[in-house]
């Protein structure tokens, strides 16, 4: 039989949580856990079967909030236990994997949007047609003009408007909440479009990082086999930390290959163990400085995840590495004309200099992440479509 008390009951609210995103899901929680019961407050017995699937709704995403899961092996080991499914903890590695795919938080979205969606359902036509200006607005921004159900959804919330008390139909109340659905839906696609480009920015970033690493590691143990010195007119051998005379050196522009291999040989001499750290140090702080210039493009968004603090993380490494690689190039007379520094200082300085150039090359990625940024909310700009194209613009509302 039916039970009063369940509606009647006081119901928790979780949290604190450790991010913004979950706060705000166990507000949307609590808050559909009291329209449920406010809706259904004189519900029948198919209604509050339709109420406990709600419940389960939402109890799933407040644990999946919280960053806890539902141990249905759990069979009770001790008095104190009960003999059914407990709430556990998510372990490290699966918090980790949740970070990248966006378990936790597509788990969250969609059993609220679930959930949403069986209000409206169950809810009585007057709230429906008051709810109509709202949906209609969440229809607009995730579907575009000439979707076909955006349309249907303004053609009725025009018909309401018009005559606000005439009751909506079986059909119009079924393409209202299917539109809305697929709204939901769009709206889960965008994050996830901003996940995955997230994603690639960390994982080319850790990669970049490991090149550093390699190349950190290998100018510490064995400068001489990657030095970052060189000799001006062959006289003195110049590296970041030191310069050095070229024994038995004679000038001139003609050098006999005995000469040069004197000059090579006091080039590897002279290479320290702190040059390409030194180097790199330099590329990174001038890369940390485009960075931070780098921002004033980038608009904020309210997705759960920060393309900027991912763009950020990989310029550091690109930094780094275009520094050595800019002065290996320089070293190597690629460039004509600053084949031959004549001081540290000038080592130092040019490794700013091509740490900051990688700008050059990231600032496509900063491009694109303020498309990916724009494109959420907006159907009116260039959507990405699920096989991973383009879609046509279309025209804005």
């Amino acid at each position: 039989m039916y039970d009063p008390g369940l509606l009647a009951s006081p119901f928790p609210i979780g949290g604190p949580a450790r991010s913004s995103w979950r706060e705000q899901a166990l507000g949307r929680a609590a808050e559909y856990r009291f329209l449920a019961r406010l809706l259904l407050s004189q519900a029948s017995e198919r209604e509050r079967q339709a109420l406990l699937a709600i419940e389960r709704h939402l109890d799933a995403a407040e644990r999946a909030a919280t960053g806890r899961y539902l141990d249905t092996d759990h069979h009770g080991g001790s008095e104190d236990d009960s003999d059914g499914p407990q709430e556990k903890p998510l372990g490290l590695m699966a918090k980790f994997v949740s970070f990248l795919t966006g378990a936790s938080l597509e788990r969250v979205n969609s059993q609220l949007d679930a959930v949403e969606t069986n209000l409206l359902r169950l809810a009585p036509d007057p709230y429906l047609r008051g709810a109509l200006p709202n949906l209609c607005a969440h229809v607009r921004n995730h579907l575009p003009k000439d979707d076909p159900r955006r349309a249907r959804v303004e053609a009725i919330a025009q018909e309401v408007e018009a005559s606000p008390d005439r009751p909506l139909a079986p059909l119009a109340r079924d393409q209202v909440l299917f539109a809305v659905r697929e709204a939901s839906l769009e709206a889960r696609r965008e994050i996830r479009r901003v996940r995955s480009f997230r994603n690639v920015l960390l994982v080319s970033a850790v990669f970049l990082m490991l090149g550093v690493a390699g190349i950190t590691v290998l100018g510490v143990l064995s400068p001489e086999r990657v030095p970052m010195c060189f000799a001006p007119d062959n006289e003195m051998v110049v590296c970041p930390t030191t310069a050095e005379p070229v024994s038995g050196a004679d000038g001139g522009t003609n050098v006999s290959p005995e000469q040069q291999a004197r000059v090579d040989s006091q080039i590897r001499t002279a290479a320290g163990s702190w040059d390409i750290p030194i180097v790199e140090i330099a590329g990174l702080l001038a890369a940390a400085l485009a960075s931070a210039l780098a921002l004033r493009s980038i608009q904020g968004t309210s997705t759960p995840y920060s393309l900027p603090v991912a763009l950020a993380v990989l310029k550091l490494p690109s930094g780094a590495l275009t520094a050595v690689l800019g002065l290996l190039l320089m070293r190597g007379g690629f460039i004509p004309g600053l084949s031959a520094l004549d001081s540290s200082a000038q080592i130092i300085a040019w490794a700013i200099v091509f740490g900051y150039a990688q700008q050059l090359l990231t600032r496509f990625l900063d491009q694109q992440a303020n498309q990916v940024l724009e494109n959420v909310g907006n159907p009116s700009n260039p959507r990405l479509a699920p096989n991973g194209g383009t879609q046509p613009t279309t025209q804005p509302a």
